[in-house]
């Protein structure tokens, strides 16, 4: 009984928060032709790093289009955010938040919202994609660099990438921007493995 209390004590320290940014004019699905448009949702796992604030803009660009819906998560797998403390919860919001500003004020056909939770970062993941429903995942790859390459070893965040490409239903793309000197994006998906695309 002790460990099923325990349990659900944990369980219960998880918080999460929400914030949209809507349109204008809500959109119901259908345009000035009276068409029925099926929506999609977009989701971007987004933490401080840069790789994965291109990812973000990768996907705005390239995968959104007018009427989707742009969802910005932010896991903390942590268990030290709490909303009775206002100071860490405003510090752990406030990328994600400038973040969503930012991809409304480049894209304002899009409908934005920024989704901040607690957890372990591939569990939390999985349950927002399937609460959600979401169509397109997008994941920002890091550049493996070559002492790895020499030793043949793995990069963290690009091994929870190729974990998520291969064990969620959904369309799973890894972006990492190509340098400044080459350009384009590399892309990896269930299908391909660092494609180099120009546009």
């Amino acid at each position: 009984m002790a460990s099923s209390s325990s349990q659900r004590r944990n369980k219960q320290a998880w918080k999460s928060v929400s914030r949209r940014w809507d349109i204008g004019e809500q959109i119901q699905g259908s345009y000035e032709t009276n068409a029925y448009v099926m929506k999609k949702r977009v989701l971007v796992l987004v933490d401080q790093s840069s790789h994965s604030k291109e990812a973000m803009m990768w996907a705005l660009t390239h995968v959104t289009n007018r009427g989707d819906i742009l969802t910005i998560l932010q896991i903390d797998s942590s268990s030290s955010l709490s909303s009775s403390n206002g100071s860490q919860y405003s510090s752990s919001s406030e990328l994600a938040d400038t973040l969503g500003s930012l991809c409304k004020t480049c894209k304002p056909e899009v409908e934005v919202e920024v989704l901040i939770t607690q957890g372990p970062k591939m569990v939390t993941l999985i349950s927002q994609v399937k609460k959600l429903e979401v169509s397109v995942l997008v994941l920002g790859q890091k550049k493996v660099s070559s002492f790895l390459q020499c030793m043949c070893l793995r990069n963290g965040t690009n091994e929870f990438i190729d974990q998520c490409i291969n064990t969620l239903d959904c369309l799973t793309i890894g972006v990492r921007k190509k340098s400044s000197g080459v350009g384009g994006y590399l892309i990896s998906t269930r299908w391909h493995k660092n494609f180099w695309l120009l546009a």
